[in-house]
């Protein structure tokens, strides 16, 4: 069980990216500043082609800062006969004659602004300017002064700039067209990822809060039976369960934040390979544990039956069954993770691990709650927004991406692929953001039901709609800033622990919530005492 736990701890609470994401087709710059002539927003850019009049592919640019808007829909778009230039830089005036054509020319030798009015000098109507690397750049007016260029200017990347040059090479007739779709302002997407987020937590904090109950019905039954050594016995049931303390609570952006600067630095093909063997083992160990729990009561006879296995001791004969499913289960995911419909799989590993720690992590009181989500709530602020200005860019969003690796980001996130999207892409939310409130969320259930309060009285159901509206702004916030990723935690926070603090001081339970955790319950063996000592 340690083992697990350190497992299962080391993959969410450290490796969880702290945020959410709908993928981002606007950029700004403030590097670059905008000025007349120059003032257009970095989009991506779709280029479809046409081979000898057949559509055959689509490429994906970059606008330029300069240059018209482009248009938003493709039937707006013009079918444009591609043309190379001649020089290949176009710093000069072209020695072919141009009708109209789009350029196709080489990244150097001047600036992006030359080429573009030399190009629309000699009579193009949109210039394509291949990088020199296989990534997109950003197009800037390098002088100060202002500039007027009236036709389109777009970046492709190296690889497909150089595939546009063989065709034509080749006496193919190519042609091209040049449109920057707008996402739509919500995707169905969000809405399935703010219920499977939402229905995650509640489904581990009943399953918390059930646990608790048991563990307190056995521990009165024990002390109502016990003799007075009995009660020098430390509580039953209440191992396999971690309770975070204020230290290690304030230790998780410590030991968090080297963590993401390791990946930051490190991040390889071969560097993801080994997150997902990571979370393979723990969602593992978090499938298996989600399904005995469930299938317990219809095979309570072998959940309470034990072998001896080596290295991991006593293993009841169901969890021997089911843990070969979910070893299969999550080497068949890992094996095929690229194609379409692997988030499902992710998906299932991912919510199975989240639950099992929110049943095995747990905050004892809402003193620690407040720290440890504190931690959390300037942790993330720092590392999506923050981190820029240390290492240009957001140092969370690239890791959770998996730039440099080649791969589509690291696996400890839910993700749902966006449906109604032109640019496609996912919607995704850090396991973080879901276990670091969950544990509250958890915690107030727990307090409920040892308390006996309903719904209506207790804290749940507050505490359960405060990260449903928190999560409901990061949304509404993701959008305005046109899918850049965003600090879920910034908004989650306040709205959670600020509806607890506040409603635990109005109702006069701030103390108790604060330092004990738990109602006062009375202790069966003390209450029997006064009647044995009257016979």
């Amino acid at each position: 069980m340690e083992i697990n736990i350190v497992f299962i701890v080391i993959l969410i609470v450290i490796l969880s990216a702290g945020f959410v994401s709908a993928g981002d087709i606007v950029h700004q710059d403030n590097v670059a500043p905008k000025r007349p002539g120059c003032a257009n927003n970095f989009v991506l850019v779709k280029v479809p082609i046409w081979i000898d009049g057949l559509e055959n592919t689509e490429y994906v640019g970059v606008g330029a800062r300069f240059g018209p808007t482009m248009e938003s829909k493709e039937k707006h778009a013009n079918h444009t006969r591609l043309a190379l230039a001649d020089p290949p830089d176009c710093c000069s005036k072209p020695r072919n004659q141009l009708t109209g054509e789009v350029i196709l020319v080489h990244r150097g030798n001047c600036s992006f602004t030359v080429k573009a009015n030399v190009a629309e000098e000699a009579g193009a109507s949109a210039i394509l300017i291949i990088n020199n690397q296989t990534e997109l750049f950003k197009m800037v007016c390098e002088s100060d002064a202002d500039v007027n260029i009236k036709i389109p200017a777009v970046m492709l990347p190296q690889d497909a700039g150089s595939n546009l040059e063989n065709y034509i090479n080749n006496n193919t007739r190519v042609s091209v067209a040049f449109y920057s779709p707008k996402r739509p302002a919500v995707d169905i997407a969000e809405v399935f990822l703010w219920l499977m987020a939402v229905g995650t937590i509640l489904l581990a904090s009943y399953w918390s809060a059930w646990t608790a109950k048991e563990v307190a019905i056995e521990q009165d039954k024990l002390l109502k039976d016990a003799s007075e050594e009995f009660l020098q016995v430390g509580s039953a049931g209440s191992s396999g369960f971690v309770d975070i303390n204020t230290m290690s609570a304030v230790l998780f952006v410590v030991f968090a934040s080297c963590f993401l600067v390791m990946l930051y630095k490190l991040m390889s093909f071969w560097f993801v390979e080994v997150l997902v063997v990571l979370f393979c083992i723990g969602g593992v160990e978090g499938l298996q544990m989600c399904l005995v729990a469930l299938l317990s009561s219809w095979f309570q006879r072998f959940a309470e039956s034990f072998i001896k296995v080596p290295f991991f001791g006593a293993v009841s004969h169901l969890t021997l069954a089911v843990c070969p499913f979910c070893i299969a289960f999550a080497v068949v995911w890992a094996v095929y993770r690229r194609i379409s419909f692997a988030w499902i799989g992710q998906d299932i590993l991912g919510i199975a691990l989240i639950i099992t720690v929110l049943q095995i992590v747990r905050v004892p009181n809402l003193k620690v709650g407040t720290v440890l989500l504190g931690c959390a709530f300037l942790y993330d602020i720092f590392w999506v927004f923050a981190s820029k200005w240390l290492f240009h860019e957001s140092v969370m969003i690239v890791v959770a991406r998996g730039d440099r690796s080649g791969e589509d980001g690291i696996p400890m996130l839910l993700k749902i692929p966006r449906m109604f999207d032109p640019w496609g892409g996912y919607s995704v939310i850090g396991f973080g953001d879901i276990i670091l409130p969950g544990l509250l969320v958890a915690f107030s259930l727990r307090y409920d039901w040892l308390a006996n309060m309903n719904l209506r009285a207790g804290y749940f159901v507050w505490a359960m709609t405060a990260y449903g509206l928190g999560l409901l702004v990061t949304y509404v916030a993701l959008n305005l800033m046109d899918g850049h990723g965003q600090p879920a935690l910034l908004y989650i926070v306040p709205f959670t622990l600020g509806t607890f603090i506040t409603l635990g001081k109005k109702r006069g339970d701030l103390k108790t919530l604060w330092t004990q955790g738990e109602p006062e319950r009375p202790c069966p063996h003390l209450q029997l005492q006064p009647l044995q000592q009257k016979d």
